[in-house]
């Protein structure tokens, strides 16, 4: 099963993206864009954007790239490994989430992901994650 976009804006709904509002702008095998409305729900209690809600919007944005680039036979994928470096901040706006495949194995996935302040462009986060691939026979 290969992911759409369309699949994706509306797989969403009733869960943790859907819940804090994530979008998914466009969706493709290797490459996925995302953003996110920055809303009181999501800040930190000392004013700026949670960093859960950073790294929610990075693993999100690379797990639906994964599944749109799955290997024929694979049902799906898990997350095994995912870091995060946190370069800036925001308070207000819309931050966007530009995930890219580097590795599409058979068995694993690597993806590199950036999240910028949409107003600034301002880099707030540097985001990779391992997925192991899923098979149903396995």
């Amino acid at each position: 099963m290969r992911l759409t976009l369309e699949q994706a804006r509306t797989r969403a709904t009733g869960k943790l993206p859907g819940l804090i509002g994530m979008a998914f702008d466009e969706l493709e095998p290797g490459r996925a864009l995302a953003h996110l409305k920055i809303r009181d729900e999501l800040m930190a209690p000392n004013g700026y954007l949670h960093a859960a809600s950073i790294v929610a919007l990075a693993d999100t944005a690379c797990g639906y790239g994964c599944l749109a680039s799955l290997p024929e036979g694979a049902t799906g994928f898990t997350t095994i490994e995912l870091k995060t470096n946190f370069i800036g901040t925001a308070r207000t706006g819309v931050v966007d989430c530009h995930a890219q495949l580097l590795h599409g194995g058979r068995t694993t996935q690597v993806w590199d992901a950036t999240v910028n302040a949409r107003d600034s462009g301002k880099t707030l986060a540097l985001f990779r994650c391992t997925q192991i691939v899923l098979y149903a026979n396995a």
